[in-house]
């Protein structure tokens, strides 16, 4: 496993880092949940994502039952407060103080962790004003249940407004938290030199394009299994699933068998060669693919080789900033 600063902060965190969003708490039972934790910390993970909407509040507690008995120290646990928790009342929602508050004092009590490494602002509140978000999290930072601060899916405009108003507040905003990879490119025409000048990281969900990348779903079949045989979850993969795209992901297997690499390993290690993107999350089902996706660590990928994969997917990606926005919450989810 290799390390990396996480923005101009202090903090290190493993490149590979462990994310449960799918899958403690709602698809994976416990047992497998925890197995899957176990061999992310022995490959040598150490940082793991989470939030409190994932399993409305049960993959918090599934990762603190897992992560239990581990020298806390050696870890970097994340997690993330906006989507709707609980049983969905006016305040069980957004940014405001209230909701931030009370949702940090959850989290810890599932986590069982008297502190996160790294309190994310899973979406941007259009109907709470920006200081008073920022100012519950410079109280939250002061009282030491949060050390870092970050975001996540927030534009460029919106991540520098917070980052101005944290360092009048007095604390860091170190990270955000966007979708990237191989064919969703979004971030970089305006995300990503808004951090690189602001001294944030990126770390980057679904570098496989919600398995897309993995390169298990043919042109012109049906889907019979993983995310996109799944009536809810294959709505938000349609983008992915065209015919286009799907041959041109299957013409990515010679450049990773060439590399030595699986196409998983080809997808992570993609978004790692930026020098921008601190992690990559990755979730699992199952012990082995943690292994897998580990492997990425490290893997340097030559100027040739990238080169060829923008040729191969040349037509197929989406590079429109204006994603970001168009894809956020225009009002509070209730």
């Amino acid at each position: 496993m290799e390390f990396r600063y996480l923005g101009n902060s202090g903090l290190k965190i493993s490149e590979i880092t462990y994310g449960n969003w799918l899958t403690h708490g709602s698809q994976v039972e416990n047992e497998v949940a925890h197995q899957c934790v176990r061999a992310a910390l022995d490959e040598g993970i150490t940082t793991f994502d989470t939030a409190d909407v994932y399993a409305n509040t049960k993959a918090e507690s599934v990762l603190g039952e897992a992560l239990k008995g581990e020298r806390r120290e050696s870890l970097e646990i994340f997690t993330k407060v906006y989507w709707p928790t609980g049983p969905g009342g006016p305040n069980d929602t957004g940014l405001s103080r209230k909701h931030v508050m009370e949702s940090i004092d959850g989290s810890l009590k599932r986590l069982q962790t008297d502190y996160v490494d790294l309190y994310q602002a899973h979406r941007f509140d259009t109907e709470t004003p920006l200081e008073e978000t920022m100012q519950a999290f410079a109280d939250i930072v002061r009282q030491g249940k949060a050390l870092y601060i970050g975001v996540s899916e927030w534009t460029a405009d919106q991540i520098r407004e917070g980052h101005r108003l944290s360092k009048e507040l007095g604390f860091s905003l170190i990270s955000s938290q966007p979708q990237y990879s191989m064919l969703w490119r979004v971030i970089e025409p305006e995300v990503v030199p808004a951090c690189e000048e602001l001294g944030i990281s990126q770390i980057v969900w679904s570098p496989m394009a919600q398995g897309v990348l993995s390169g298990k779903y043919l042109p012109g079949e049906q889907p019979t299994e993983g995310r996109a045989a799944d009536e809810k979850m294959g709505k938000g993969m349609k983008g992915f699933m065209s015919d286009e795209t799907l041959t041109a992901v299957q013409n990515l297997k010679p450049l990773a068998q060439e590399a030595g690499l699986t196409m998983p390993q080809l997808a992570v290690a993609w978004v790692l060669q930026n020098p921008n993107v601190a992690a990559a999350l990755v979730g699992a089902s199952r012990p082995e693919q943690v292994k897998d996706n580990v492997k990425a660590a490290g893997v340097r990928l030559e100027a040739d080789l990238m080169g060829r994969i923008d040729d191969v997917l040349d037509g197929v990606v989406e590079r429109d900033p204006g994603k970001t926005a168009e894809n956020a919450p225009q009002t509070r989810v209730a």
